[in-house]
This record gives C-alpha cells, structure tokens and sequence, in this order.
C-alpha cells in the first residue's frame, strides 16, 4: 500500500475489507542501499499499520529484496541480513514476495538464500513468479528450488501470480496457488473463476494489487460479483476469499483476522 492514497484504505474498508497482506515489493526503482531498504522495512512494520488501523483495517506484511533487485548479489546479501531484525515485528508473516523476474542465475541464487532465511526462522514463504513467457519455466525453477529445502513444508508456502498454464504444476506439487487479479494483465476475473472452478477452489486464494501502474485495489470485491453471477452460492464464496486466506496465513499465530 505504500505506493497508493488513503483514499484506497477508506475505498477498501467500505468494501468490506478487513485486512491488508503486503509483500515487500519494488520501489518503482532500484534502490541505492541496504539503509534505503532498512527504512522500507520500518515503513511497511510500523508505520503502514497505523495508516490502515485509521479505517480499521489490520496490516500484515512480508519481507524480502524484490527478485527486480537481486542480480546485486553483494547488496541483496546485505539486505538479507537484515531481514531476521525485523521477523519479530507484530504483522509479519513471513518471507516475500521472493522469487524470479527473468529466471537469471542470480535471481535464483537469491531466491535460494531467501529460502534459507525462511527455513532457518519458520517462516511462511510467499513467492513471485515471472510474467508472459517466462512464467512456466520460473515456476518449474522456483518448485525445484523448493524440493531442495527439506525443512519448507509445501503447504507453508503460496506460488503467487499463477496462470491457466502454471497451476496444476503449483497444486500438484502441494503448495498454495495465489491468482493475481489485474484490469490489464495477468489475469481477468472470469478467467480466475475458470481456473477455480476447474480444481476446485482447492488451496487457491485470490488477490488484487495495489501497484506503481494501472491496478485496481477493489479486484477481489469486484470478482466475488462475477462469481455470483457465475452461479456461485454465498458459502463457495466465501471460501475462496475468506476461509483460504486465513487458512494459509493463521499457519502464523500472528495473524488474528477472526
């Protein structure tokens, strides 16, 4: 949320939204240093939750050096160790959004030792994966990676941004899939709709972005229409864009949305 007005929060919570869950993400630019990042992690730890508790909205977070500034290998190593400082903070769960950008081998290095932070502290894992064409081979990359950390569990960890080609690939594997509702990219409501129609709503959340470009906060909202209109009943609703997300994020005892 730290690229959007509060006119979004008041938007949101008049929309019924009573939590926000915010990966640590890319600034619209690459950043200088770790101290840039070190004050960006304070921004979404501490001050982002009081700016959403102002339209009584709880703010959860996740932390990470975004895979657009990993091929720095010495800074995104020095980013990393900062991470851990900051795991204790109230609405923290977990390590994200890591992942690949354009599946390099310095993304997937990084990718890695984010993987190794998460394993060492227990966290919950949220990751990112490529866009357009390079989407199905970083999924196959990222699972791999993951079948290497023994002590991730699957189902600990959501596969972000998943498409008609990539989910089975992501649930078969037994993880969480996230469908990533966008006006102009990634995917449309009725074709997330299609994709939990086709396997069930089965550990699958949806969720919307509030992005640097064109993106609509209202996304999830916006969907839980279109199903109905699909013929979906209140409860098959609800499931997919409440039941699932506390599922995956109450793994984390910080995370108290009852």
């Amino acid at each position: 949320m730290v690229s959007r007005t509060t006119d979004d929060y008041e938007r949101m919570a008049m929309a019924g939204c009573v939590a926000i869950c915010e990966p640590a993400f890319w600034a619209g630019f690459d950043r200088a240093s770790a101290q840039g990042f070190y004050d960006y992690f304070r921004q979404i730890t501490e001050y982002e939750p009081k700016r959403a508790a102002k339209f009584g909205i709880e703010h959860y977070c996740w932390l990470c050096i975004n895979p657009k500034e990993a091929e720095d290998l010495k800074l995104a190593e020095e980013v990393i160790g900062l991470i851990p400082e900051f795991l204790q903070k109230p609405g923290v769960l977990g390590i994200g959004e890591i992942g690949l950008n354009k599946n390099s081998r310095n993304e997937l290095a990084i990718f890695e030792r984010h993987l190794q932070v998460a394993q060492d502290h227990g966290q919950l894992v949220l990751v990112h994966t490529p866009h357009l064409e390079d989407k199905l081979k970083g999924t196959r990359l990222i699972v791999d990676a993951l079948k290497g950390f023994s002590g991730i569990d699957p189902g600990r960890v959501i596969i972000d941004h998943v498409e008609e080609h990539t989910i089975d690939a992501v649930l078969d594997a037994g993880f969480w899939a996230g469908i990533t509702l966008y006006p102009e990219s990634k995917c449309t409501p009725h074709r997330a709709i299609d994709m939990l129609e086709q396997r069930q709503a089965e550990r699958i959340w949806m969720n919307s972005a509030c992005d640097w470009g064109v993106s609509d906060p209202l996304a999830v909202p916006k969907t839980m229409r279109a199903m109905r209109q699909r013929g979906w009943d209140a409860a098959a609703v609800e499931r997919v864009v409440w039941e699932n997300p506390k599922a995956f994020m109450g793994q984390n005892p910080r995370f108290t949305v009852a």
